[in-house]
């Protein structure tokens, strides 16, 4: 409590009037931080987005934002640690995918993945609109040689942050199969403000399509607003559990995503894939147990979820839970119409 009449908590050297404040505060009591070495206070980049991450410069965060995170000093963190590195006093920097000769883009065993090796490697797909983010997530530019022309030119990839999709989660998770590449025509259920739908975008390319889904009508002004900078995506408002309302939109697909988080998911992946999903072709579906069933073990719903996809002729070949990026949650991928194999 400082001694000028007002009351307050205080943290090192307190400002004047207290205040709730860290280190050397302003007048006021605002939050601030202890100077780091050298002089002058924790400076976040002035382009922070709303998850918090900074297009250049600053550390890179997750989903917690500049106002979670570490204690005297420390870098702000989001959930899980996808990043934040550096901190303490001097405030170290942390993702730093600046061009040059430390960062290196090597192409995933996935069509359309990347792998940015730099400091810390990174998981990133080639922007499809070089100059333009979705999320606030970071960017990086590399330079390409023509080999036949011999002209440089520069290549931008946007970073895919696990904890912020499934899709990602899922793929740094190990998954065998991904059905998804460029020139693919993809139905995307669930599409939010369109985080993954960004990075689908980005691998199928000008070639393919996503089609993307959303009920919300707040999501669906996000994802529309999306859409007219990206060509190749066609934003739906619409429920998932009608597709008969849109099935003057979709044409036959070669995959289909699920992320409704309801408990018939698995019967509205199967009116869906009935509708659009060619013979053959594709799915994936993210199930969160907590939503299907929450007094349930997690492993007792996922086992029930694909008995309810194999009822729905949906094959099943792969399942893969995504810890540590999001919790309770698994991937089921398999095809549609498709013998099993004897």
């Amino acid at each position: 409590m400082d001694r000028g009449g007002r009351r307050g908590f205080s943290r090192g050297a307190s400002s004047r009037g207290g205040g709730m404040g860290r280190g050397t505060g302003r007048r006021g009591g605002a939050f601030d931080r202890p100077a780091a070495r050298g002089g002058g206070g924790f400076k976040p980049n002035s382009d922070w987005r709303r998850n918090g991450a900074a297009t250049s410069g600053g550390t890179y965060r997750g989903r917690g934002g500049p106002s979670r995170g570490g204690r005297r000093g420390g870098a702000a963190r989001g959930r899980g640690g996808f990043g934040g590195g550096g901190g303490g006093a001097g405030g170290a920097q942390g993702r730093s995918f600046k061009g040059g000769s430390r960062v290196l883009v090597e192409p995933h065993r996935f069509p359309g993945v990347f792998i940015v090796r730099g400091k810390e490697d990174a998981m990133c797909t080639r922007n499809l609109l070089p100059g333009d983010t979705v999320y606030g997530e970071k960017r990086v530019s590399v330079e390409s040689v023509d080999s036949k022309s011999g002209e440089k030119s520069k290549i931008e990839y946007r970073i895919w942050n696990p904890f912020r999709s499934k899709m990602a989660a899922a793929i740094l998770g190990g998954i065998e199969r991904f059905p998804i590449e460029p020139g693919s025509k993809v139905l995307y259920l669930g599409a939010a403000s369109g985080t993954t739908v960004s990075h689908v975008s980005d691998i199928v390319g000008a070639n393919g399509v996503v089609y993307a889904v959303e009920f919300s009508h707040r999501s669906g002004r996000d994802l529309v607003t999306l859409a007219q900078r990206r060509p190749n995506i066609v934003p739906i408002i619409e429920d998932a559990r009608y597709p008969a309302r849109y099935r003057m939109l979709v044409p036959m697909v070669d995959t289909i995503f699920a992320d409704v988080a309801q408990p018939d998911q698995a019967r509205i992946l199967a009116m869906n894939a009935a509708y659009f999903l060619k013979t053959g072709g594709y799915f994936m579906i993210s199930i969160k147990a907590s939503c299907v069933d929450s007094t349930a073990a997690p492993a007792a719903v996922f086992a029930s979820e694909v008995e309810n996809l194999q009822k729905e002729r949906f094959r099943p070949l792969e399942q893969l839970t995504l810890e540590p990026y999001e919790r309770d949650h698994a991937v089921v991928i398999g095809s549609y119409r498709t013998a099993a194999k004897s």
